[in-house]
């Protein structure tokens, strides 16, 4: 059961993990978006910067999750 439950939660970072990954595509693209028309870009450049820092949370609770499925 322990290893079900594992399982389990690692299929839902991995879901959240590619989730992200797109979301972190659009706002790149809407930073190279405002870059482009010489818009302010701070507030996109701090929200980039938050959701790679999250994306790396999520990606260190992948590994620490795929660490306890190893014998």
């Amino acid at each position: 059961m322990y290893k079900d439950s594992i399982l389990d939660e690692l299929g839902r970072v991995e879901r959240d993990v590619v989730e992200a990954e797109r979301q972190l595509a659009e706002q790149e693209a809407l930073l190279v978006a405002l870059e482009r028309q010489n818009e302010d870009t701070s507030k996109a450049r701090a929200v980039l910067d938050m959701m790679r820092e999250a994306q790396q949370r999520r990606q260190a609770e992948r590994q620490r999750l795929l660490s306890l499925l190893q014998p």
